[in-house]
């Protein structure tokens, strides 16, 4: 009987032992892969990057599949891409750069509108001067892992001129009134409800500027005449965290831009050109 049990005993740990490589052997290991491989079609050239081209497309993109491979054949992951535009010279290392992202497709396409955003509210870059942006792709799978990196492609803008993003007054003249100014919110009609404090000074064409006391945990909005309410600037969300201090802003938003939680002077500054406001405590 003894002899049974250990002849037992030893098959049942040489299954354990058969078992353990079995599963060794249907481990999936990662074998690599391709980098995708870039091309750039110009579709508008940058002599065009005017505002009567601002929804054309001006750059098409198209790149071929990393072919990621495993010990089981070509992988069937979903493949994500991430498009980086950088300025020439930072090696995709500036913090600025444009990162979109772009899942399962291997093309992708620039409008004049676009490009024109990226070097200007992304990238910081002067609308006067020509600039060469450097494109790549990586792919990644799932987790940001096995990241591939394509070839680089330079694309060259010529000094564009770009609009506003937010219209400027067209009377030259920008206001502001609501609950957070000692004027409180404007009569219509009425241009004295708005007191002459609350007159912003115009630097340029697109930017405005005025210190000016709120009250706190109060709302305001911009108007380009006083004591008129056909036209407004505001914001699209006031209930953004801390938009108080700045953000975006539209021409005919819905929501009243959120004043400061605290009374105080404020030094507000609107740039028409980006369509950002700023706040601060003076």
């Amino acid at each position: 009987m003894k002899t049974l049990l250990k002849i037992n005993a030893f098959v049942f740990v040489a299954s354990l032992l058969l078992l353990g490589c079995e599963k060794a052997e249907n481990k999936i290991y990662y074998e690599g892969g391709t980098p995708p491989a870039l091309t750039a079609t110009v579709v508008t050239d940058s002599a065009n990057f005017v505002y009567a081209n601002q929804n054309n497309v001006a750059l098409n993109l198209s790149w071929t599949n990393p072919d990621y491979t495993f010990t089981t054949g070509v992988s069937s992951l979903d493949v994500t891409y991430n498009i980086e535009v950088d300025t020439l010279g930072s090696n995709f290392t500036n913090p600025s750069k444009k990162v979109i992202v772009v899942s399962k497709d291997l093309s992708y396409s620039f409008t004049v509108a676009a490009l024109d955003d990226i070097m200007l509210n992304q990238l910081n870059l002067e609308d006067s001067m020509s600039h060469t942006l450097n494109i790549r792709v990586v792919s990644s799978l799932a987790g940001n892992s096995a990241q591939l990196a394509s070839n680089s492609i330079q694309y060259t803008v010529g000094a564009y001129a770009i609009p506003p993003k937010v219209n400027p007054p067209p009377s030259d003249s920008l206001f502001i009134t609501g609950s957070a100014t000692a004027g409180n919110w404007m009569q219509s009609g009425k241009p004295e409800s708005v007191p002459g404090n609350q007159i912003f000074t115009r630097i340029d064409e697109t930017h405005y500027t005025i210190t000016v006391n709120l009250f706190g945990g109060q709302e305001y909005l911009f108007v380009p005449v006083r004591g008129d309410w056909s036209h407004k600037y505001a914001v699209p969300n006031k209930s953004i965290p801390n938009l108080w201090q700045g953000g975006d802003f539209l021409a005919e938003a819905s929501d009243n831009f959120p004043g400061p939680p605290t009374a105080g002077s404020y030094k507000i500054d609107v740039d028409f050109q980006k369509g950002k406001f700023t706040v601060t405590p003076q």
